[in-house]
């Protein structure tokens, strides 16, 4: 499977997680985090398909690209999944894991950034 594959997928998957997070949200007293966590997948999710089309069609430069995304993909998954386990357990998944997975996103987004900078087409 190639990585376009891969990540459009994933982004489906990350919308398909982030409408059940707030549909949850919706019926869970005090669910702010969970309501957070199905807003970052949500709005991610576009982002990867869009990138995913950019890099396809040559305006990102292919291999920074492919790391942003997958950079991208890996925090937002952490960052929600922490937040989830947060609203509806009130334990976290691992020490740290919601921080972790924003510097995954906030790196992400800055080698994608890079990833425009040095594309080869214009």
């Amino acid at each position: 499977m190639t990585a376009a594959k891969i990540h459009l997928v994933l982004a489906a998957l990350m919308g398909l997680a982030g409408v059940a997070l707030l549909a949850a949200a919706a019926h869970v007293t005090g669910a702010s985090n969970v309501q957070t966590a199905g807003q970052m997948l949500l709005f991610h999710a576009p982002l990867v398909f869009g990138a995913t089309v950019a890099r396809k069609a040559g305006f990102l430069a292919d291999l920074m690209a492919r790391i942003a995304l997958s950079l991208i993909i890996a925090g937002v998954a952490l960052f929600a999944a922490d937040l989830s386990r947060r609203g509806f357990s009130s334990e976290a998944l691992f020490p740290r894991a919601a921080p972790i997975g924003g510097f995954l996103m906030l790196g992400g987004w800055l080698v994608l950034a890079g990833s425009a900078l040095f594309a080869r087409r214009d």
